[in-house]
């Protein structure tokens, strides 16, 4: 098991270097010029050589690369060169929305995702599994800003016309609450300061944003349990079970989802670390200020030391999501053991 945590930290940190390179030699192609954005049309040049100076931007590009790497080495990732904050700061005040937007949207996902799988595979070739697998792949073909939009106009915009006020379109929590940062992340914070009516604040914001997100992650997850399911509902082991008495239920839950779950938890893994990396549409339908919106201004100012830590964030949070999603599939299957 050692081994293996050092391995996948070698790995990581590979990872991360590379990584670094790419992002910071595709923004030296991306026209515009930083400074040029910061200090507006009308900077004298002066102005410009003296803050291209100061931040270092007037050195040669390996010089500036080299710097920054053995920066980040030591855990400073340089600052914002819009505001001058440090981009460390920046990341921890904007990810614990994406990580309670991601969680929300995976919540959403497994909770309907499996059980639809499962009701498909058990109904294999009947109405219920056309059904099923119609929505999944009517899940995946619907883009995210369309269904975003339509959640806000069908269920925030439409009843409002009526006076009814069902679902908030924009921010965490509403501005009558006011939350103490533990976790950062408000439902939970909420919850541990005893302020219920906080807690359920912030999920009624939270819902459509989840919903939007999580449609396609819950598509998947449907698919891949269906097929699991049936590859798994056809073994021996599974007739031998039923032919010693043991329950529908007791077969579906014990033997076949247990062994079906591998695929399914890989999956699980690689959509939550995708929408860890930032989900820019919908956080930006919902005015969610979350590491995807943050992202985006960054790049649209050119402001590199900020897109270079949001795209380190983003690839050491996959690769810990498939750190952890291995070591589920021991949990999932004892044969599975890692050396």
């Amino acid at each position: 098991m050692l081994r293996f945590f050092v391995n996948r930290i070698v790995r990581l940190i590979a990872v991360l270097i590379a990584i670094t390179v790419i992002s910071f030699f595709f923004l030296r192609l991306i026209p515009g010029d930083p400074i040029t954005i910061r200090l507006g049309d009308h900077a004298t040049a002066q102005e410009i050589a003296a803050l291209r100076a100061s931040m270092g931007l007037d050195r040669p590009w390996y010089d500036q690369l080299g710097l920054y790497i053995v920066h980040a080495l030591h855990g400073d990732l340089g600052r914002s060169t819009m505001d001058q904050q440090p981009v460390s700061q920046k990341l921890a005040a904007y990810f614990p929305a994406t990580v309670e937007l991601a969680l929300g949207a995976m919540c959403v996902a497994i909770i309907f995702g499996v059980p639809l799988g499962i009701v498909a595979a058990v109904r294999a070739r009947t109405v219920v599994d056309a059904a099923t697998t119609s929505l999944a792949l009517l899940g995946v073909s619907i883009p995210v800003f369309w269904l975003g939009w339509m959640l806000v106009y069908i269920f925030s915009v439409v009843p409002s016309h009526y006076g009814l006020n069902l679902f908030p379109i924009s921010g965490r929590i509403s501005l009558i609450y006011s939350v103490r940062p533990i976790t950062h992340l408000v439902i939970l914070d909420a919850l541990l300061h005893g302020q219920f009516r906080a807690a359920l604040d912030a999920l009624w914001h939270l819902i459509l944003p989840a919903v939007t997100l999580g449609t396609i992650p819950l598509a998947i997850i449907a698919k891949i349990t269906r097929s699991g399911m049936l590859d798994v509902l056809g073994s021996d082991y599974i007739r031998t079970a039923r032919a010693k008495g043991a329950s529908e239920w007791a077969v579906i839950t014990h033997h076949a989802l247990r062994n079906a779950l591998v695929p399914v938890i890989t999956i699980i893994g690689l959509q939550t670390g995708l929408l860890l990396g930032g989900a820019v549409l919908t956080e930006h339908i919902f005015a969610w200020p979350g590491v995807g919106r943050l992202t985006f201004d960054a790049i649209s100012n050119r402001d590199m030391p900020l897109v270079n830590g949001c795209v380190l964030l983003f690839a050491a949070v996959f690769v810990v999501v498939n750190t952890i999603v291995d070591l589920l599939y021991a949990a999932a299957n004892p044969r599975i053991r890692y050396a």
